[in-house]
């Protein structure tokens, strides 16, 4: 997105000066924007470098974009606007009433392997597990499993974990350092320009946690430390995703990265 720099911790000019980045600032903070378009855009770009002879480094951390990058959706099920109207609505007020996990609960109950996966807060993820569900008339992690496309690319999957202990120091560190580094007014500043708290790209980690701030209704001590365990969360759940990946290497960055330098420069030359 454009405009969201700090929070979402973008590649300075001089990174991107020395090495071409793709997919930045392509579209505005309202615009809005799914893994269906990310397919799209990425195997464009891909095409686009791999045409001039280049490897092509996929960088990221949101396992559904990777997927749809390298296979593509592995479900079709169009979005209905209705429906997915009315089960927002149904949980806006679940959450008024206090009972923000209705629809984790429901989606339990039709398909309990995606809600095994996904955390009762990721309201996003849970609608449309419901939506494919309820499209279908069979799990959602039943379509993946029996839609899922062949990869498309020839790929090397390598995963950076420290060790949890060492990534949560990090994560803290980031947290506090996102802060200092303007992500407050950052904030402000997206809000000045007509950006609103209900938008998706403004629910993302350190964005939605600077709102009430803003808003004058919470402290900014409180808030980065609800950035902070939100942030460990979501690490926690990119781990139990990778997992899942066959094939994957799993790298500690600061022990293995010149043991395993060999093995990716046969990967790129294109021998065993």
């Amino acid at each position: 997105y454009r405009y969201m720099n700090v929070g979402t911790a973008k590649p300075s000019d001089e990174e991107r000066a020395r090495i071409p980045h793709h997919l930045l600032d392509i579209v505005d903070p309202d615009d809005p924007y799914n893994a269906g378009r990310f397919e799209q855009d990425a195997s464009a770009a891909i095409e686009q470098i791999a045409g001039r002879g280049k490897a092509v480094f996929l960088v990221g951390g949101t396992g559904l974009y990777i997927r749809a990058a390298l296979e593509g959706l592995t479900t079709r099920v169009g979005r209905d606007p209705d429906r997915r109207a009315a089960l927002e609505a149904e949980h806006e007020d679940a959450v008024k009433a206090g009972t923000p996990a209705k629809l984790h609960e429901r989606l339990a109950k039709i398909d309990p392997e995606s809600a095994k996966r996904l955390h009762p807060n990721d309201a996003v993820r849970i609608i449309r597990a419901i939506e494919i569900s309820e499209a279908t008339g069979r799990p959602a992690s039943e379509s993946f499993r029996s839609e899922k496309p062949a990869q498309r690319y020839e790929v090397m999957t390598l995963v950076l974990d420290p060790g949890r202990e060492v990534l949560n120091t990090r994560i803290d560190a980031r947290c506090e350092a996102m802060v200092k580094g303007g992500l407050l007014q950052e904030v402000r500043d997206l809000r000045e320009r007509g950006y609103g708290p209900e938008l998706a790209s403004m629910r993302a980690i350190g964005y939605r946690h600077l709102q009430p701030v803003i808003e004058g209704v919470e402290t900014l001590v409180n808030v980065l430390e609800q950035m902070k365990h939100d942030t460990r969360q979501f690490a926690r759940r990119q781990r139990t995703w990778f997992r899942a990946v066959e094939g994957a290497r799993w790298l500690d960055p600061d022990k293995d990265a010149d043991a395993l330098a060999p093995e990716i420069e046969r990967f790129l030359a294109g021998t065993p």
